[in-house]
């Protein structure tokens, strides 16, 4: 992996992109490591917690809300489904549509999967103080809401 050392031109080595991008790639490899290692992957923490946070919903929904492409949505939602994670069953309302629900099971494996997650933060973030990390992560969603309001309005 390339890093950000002497080798690295310094107009490289004092450019956020460049040093978000590091990052974003040590992230990526800690956090698909902890979730194999705890038998799951990225999206399936992405639909845990957005069934855990808005209650049931529709396959699309989900998608919106966990920013995963519909096929990918319904992959992983598989998955789940076979290890009794979620449910899903016909919508009353239309029944050409699926709620997926959480099982008690799905619970707990998010709840597992949330202390993988603070274990991935904890060694990400481990050279900085609790106020520093309190501070790039506001910085970070400042940048983040800012694009993301830019997409909306453009």
């Amino acid at each position: 992996m390339t890093t950000s050392d002497d080798r690295t031109p310094t107009r490289l080595r004092h450019t956020p992109s460049w040093l978000i991008n590091l990052a974003s790639a040590h992230s990526h490899r800690l956090l698909a490591e902890g979730f194999t290692a705890a038998g799951a992957r990225g999206y399936h923490y992405r639909l845990l917690a957005a069934l855990d946070e808005y209650g049931p919903s529709s396959q699309a929904e989900l998608g919106r809300r966990s920013g995963i492409d519909r096929s990918d949505v319904v992959a992983a939602l598989n998955e789940l489904a076979a290890k009794n994670l979620v449910d899903r069953s016909p919508d009353p309302s239309d029944r050409r549509r699926n709620v997926i629900t959480v099982t008690p099971e799905g619970s707990r494996h998010l709840a597992e999967l949330d202390e993988v997650l603070t274990r991935i933060q904890e060694d990400l973030l481990a050279p900085l103080s609790a106020d520093e990390r309190t501070r790039l992560t506001e910085l970070l969603l400042r940048v983040v809401d800012h694009h993301a309001e830019n997409r909306r309005s453009g």
